[in-house]
């Protein structure tokens, strides 16, 4: 009964560019680590994932240049902004991963930043394959496509 009042976390940054930039192979959620002021400036939404992505080293894999802005109340404890954080995956699936990489070229591109029912921050990490220009410009064909007939079902053209 104390489930159906709590509110969930509303804070979801979404990098809508890698969509046009690339096509998702396969969407996997990791958890982040993270220091105490990081969680806090992304509860406040000053995340970007813009220049993001993702490299394995040592087996493990990191996400690089991902901007979380210091905290704001922070002291000389406050983290730097776009430094490496360690992203936490299942063995199996760091594996599964690593070997596409290796392999295809594939590469990983991070999605979407969350806070989870629980608080944690979350990151939707993708295997991708970089689009071509064609394919670029068939994504704005689709989408102006998309938007001119949502106008024409409303009846504004």
């Amino acid at each position: 009964m104390a489930d159906k009042n709590k509110q969930k976390p509303g804070i979801e940054i979404v990098n809508r560019r890698a969509k046009f930039e690339f096509h998702f192979i396969d969407v996997v959620e990791a958890g982040i680590v993270l220091t105490g002021t990081e969680i806090k400036s992304i509860r406040q939404g000053n995340v970007n994932l813009r220049d993001a992505y993702c490299l394995f080293k040592d087996g493990e894999l990191f996400i690089h240049s991902m901007f979380i802005a210091p905290y704001a109340f922070g002291n000389q404890f406050n983290h730097e902004a776009r430094r490496t954080r360690k992203l936490l995956l299942k063995r199996t699936e760091l594996k599964k991963m690593d070997k596409k990489v290796k392999e295809r070229g594939f590469t990983i591109v991070p999605y979407k930043l969350y806070l989870s029912d629980r608080g944690f921050a979350k990151v939707e990490i993708a295997l991708a394959q970089g689009k071509k220009n064609y394919d670029k410009r068939d994504s704005i064909k689709q989408k102006d496509q998309k938007r001119d007939l949502d106008r024409i079902k409303r009846g504004r053209y």
